[in-house]
């Protein structure tokens, strides 16, 4: 095709289908977060996880429209180079102005990636590297408010940032709230409030961050140079009232509350951009990568961990090698040690114990997108097609990829090219942790370990291969799953006691005595895989005992098909203002805190 004789106009149309394709995603995307406040305020629980769920299908759903479009009316696979060059410089054009140019970039890659080969994947064809800046895009409603202190003082300022959210319920007890709030400021101030700068002022994020029945408020505080982070937590109480239930004012305990291993936040937002500036401005050491994805926007915050990954590895020298630990019967995990993630990719042949195929495992991985993961579960980076140096991967996993996994990628000149692949934060594998541990160390991870199960299962996840190997320890000291191939739903699962022996002598056979179905579940053999170190067996009898029997199980399915949703907390209780002031402070009405 000659571009100079015509292909001009068909190169605008495709840009323009392509823009109108993401527009629309955004458009959709933006109104699912916005009803969150209404969700909130109605304490539509089950319809707020249910907008969480179904979001993560939205991008992909659009991608595809967007595909088969550029099929239909432009036969895009005829389409030859200069077209596509010509298609990308019109789409930049399309970007001047636009509220989410790094969202629509990105949405522009995923369609030319499922049209163009894999030699295409390059800057002149798609954006290897953002071609708009994001700086100082004007948003309405602005990203933040600020709010100055005047002759009312900090109480006051304090009561109008929360009215501004306009929550449509009333609180229980606002001026003890702020009370509370003020007391736990001047406690970490250590108990003197410093002077107040000309330039004093409060920064808040202008929409809530709702997720698990909470309504978060960030914002920080500026005093001359000094700047003081924080997250406000807001909560129902029995009765329907709200109260805030905490202020966060550790850097590090609101970099918590975006861990990966928790559900995403539906946030309204007009330049997600902003938002994103604004919380690494209080979060320096959090990845953008990941702030995008905990905004509930996963593909822009896969394009952003690829792209560091990429100058990490313009950067670095160190090998990909096989990851320690205990060699996995479905994934082949590698790490590179100077980057803090793990990589894992689907064997072609499954441990003979392992009764499921590769696209069962994919279907598991999806399932931990789509709920609650509540803490306890590593969120994965989901990739395809990925180009790595040939120089970078050691022999010993060369070796081991292509005895283990030869379908799952391919070598291409001086490149690996990984067909599928799985990417996770590294964590300490929790076998190996425990190998370490002291016994106030032991003790700890056992607590933390039967406490990510209890809480999994309220999410309704049961985690299936519950073996240590398949958790890990964070630098925080929480334990988290992340070993997928077996999970199910709670609701899905048969949780048995095992029947009485017909006869003494069987229970000593090699064979069990009793059939199970694929869905049975018998919890007094946890104790068998578990439990034989006296050290460990000792901690979880002491915390976790009752895991051991099918009676916990069960009450927790039925809380679920109840419709009950659990309270989880990204923060420890101590920091909850009713156990933090209560004695000494106006007096909360304890029974109408939610249990």
């Amino acid at each position: 095709m000659d571009v100079a004789l015509g292909e001009g106009p068909v190169a605008q149309a495709i840009a323009h289908a392509l823009i109108e394709g993401f527009n629309k995603h955004y458009r959709i995307f933006r109104e699912t977060s916005r009803k969150a406040k209404a969700q909130y305020e109605s304490a539509a629980w089950q319809e707020q996880l249910a907008a969480v769920r179904d979001r993560v299908r939205f991008y992909d759903d659009r991608v595809d429209e967007c595909v088969t479009r550029l099929h239909q009316e432009f036969d895009a696979d005829s389409l030859d180079d200069a077209t596509w060059q010509q298609v990308k410089l019109h789409f930049i054009g399309m970007l001047i102005n636009h509220k989410q140019p790094e969202l629509a970039e990105t949405f522009f890659n995923s369609v030319c990636c499922k049209i163009l080969h894999r030699t295409y994947f390059n800057n002149d064809y798609i954006f290897a590297r953002p071609a708009m800046s994001v700086e100082y895009i004007e948003s309405f409603p602005p990203v933040y408010s600020s709010y100055y202190l005047h002759e009312d003082g900090f109480r006051a300022t304090v009561r109008q940032i929360v009215e501004d959210f306009d929550w449509q319920r009333p609180f229980e007890d606002l001026d003890r709230d702020i009370e509370h709030v003020s007391r736990c400021v001047e406690e970490h101030l250590g108990g003197e409030w410093p002077d107040r700068e000309v330039n004093f002022q409060i920064q808040v994020l202008y929409s809530a961050f709702y997720r698990n029945k909470t309504a978060y408020v960030i914002g920080k505080a500026i005093n001359g140079y000094q700047e003081y982070p924080f997250a406000m937590a807001v909560r129902h109480n029995a009765h329907g009232k709200l109260y805030i239930d905490t202020l966060l004012l550790d850097r590090w305990r609101i970099s918590v509350l975006f861990s990966l291993s928790r559900a995403y936040f539906l946030v309204d937002m007009e330049v997600p951009s902003g938002y994103v500036q604004f919380l690494r401005s209080i979060m320096p050491n959090k990845p953008r990568s990941e702030l995008y994805t905990m905004l509930g926007l996963g593909k822009q915050g896969k394009t952003m961990f690829f792209r560091d990954l990429i100058s990490h590895l313009r950067h670095s020298n160190d090998r990909f090698i096989i990851a320690p630990g205990i060699r996995g019967l479905v994934m082949l995990v590698f790490t590179l040690p100077s980057y803090p993630y793990v990589f894992k990719i689907i064997k072609d042949v499954f441990g003979s114990t392992k009764n499921m195929d590769r696209a069962t495992v994919k279907k598991k991985y999806l399932m931990v997108k789509q709920v609650d993961r509540v803490g306890r579960m590593a969120d994965t980076l989901e990739f395809s097609k990925v180009a790595l140096p040939l120089s970078r991967f050691h022999p010993d996993l060369l070796k081991e990829l292509t005895d283990l996994a030869p379908t799952a990628f391919e070598l291409d000149g001086d490149s690996v090219v990984i067909r599928h692949l799985y990417i996770e934060r590294r964590m300490t594998p929790l076998n190996i942790y425990l190998e370490r541990a002291d016994e106030a160390q032991t003790e700890h991870a056992v607590r933390e370990y039967g406490n990510a199960i209890r809480e999994m299962a309220a999410a309704n996840i049961f985690p299936g291969d519950m073996l240590w190997k398949n958790f890990g320890v964070t630098r925080y000291g929480r334990v988290v799953f992340y070993d997928y191939d077996e999970i199910e739903y709670m609701t899905d699962c048969h949780f048995r006691a095992i029947p009485p022996a017909p006869y003494p002598e069987m229970e000593l056979a090699g064979e069990p005595w009793y059939t199970a179905g694929p869905h049975d579940v018998f919890p007094e053999e946890f104790a068998t895989f578990l439990l034989g170190r006296p050290a460990i067996r000792k901690a979880f009898v002491k915390h976790h005992r009752d895991l051991l029997a099918p009676t916990f199980w069960q009450q927790a399915q039925q809380l679920i098909r109840d419709g009950h949703v659990e309270d989880f907390f990204p923060y420890p209780p101590e920091l909850r203002f009713h156990n933090r002031f209560a004695p000494e402070a106006t007096p909360i009405d304890t029974e109408a805190i939610e249990t």
